[in-house]
């Protein structure tokens, strides 16, 4: 399984990006997924994640109702929408694959398989 984000760059507070994370290998729709950022700062964290289905969301707080996640299982992609973005935004975003086909936590030690990385910067 590879993933591969893309989406990423430099973009002024207030804006809205999109990252996009595309998947090639496995069964794609049978596993949950999920979206981490870190810093040079800052170790890995949660963003959000996103069930099989794609019914199921979840966010850590510092991004929710202004991040969505989603994924469309006929074309093996990821997305996370980013609005009203913030200088703490600013991070290397990497999508994710959960060990557990139906995971939902929020811990980095639970993902099998990460992307590269895209680079986030937010201006002031």
């Amino acid at each position: 399984v590879q993933l591969v984000e893309s989406g990423g760059g430099l973009v002024q507070a207030g804006d809205s990006a999109r990252l996009f994370c595309a998947v090639s290998g496995g069964i794609f729709s049978d596993y949950s997924m999920g979206w981490f950022r870190s810093t040079p700062l800052k170790d890995r964290e949660f963003v959000a994640g996103i069930s099989q289905s794609g019914h199921h969301t979840f966010y850590a707080d510092s991004v929710k109702d202004r991040f969505t996640i989603s994924r469309d299982n006929a074309w093996n992609t990821v997305y996370l929408q980013m609005n009203n973005l913030q200088p703490e935004d600013t991070a290397t975003y990497y999508c994710a694959q959960y060990k557990d086909k139906y995971g939902s936590s929020r811990l980095v030690a639970d993902f099998r398989v990460w992307g590269q990385g895209t680079q986030v910067t937010v201006s002031s």
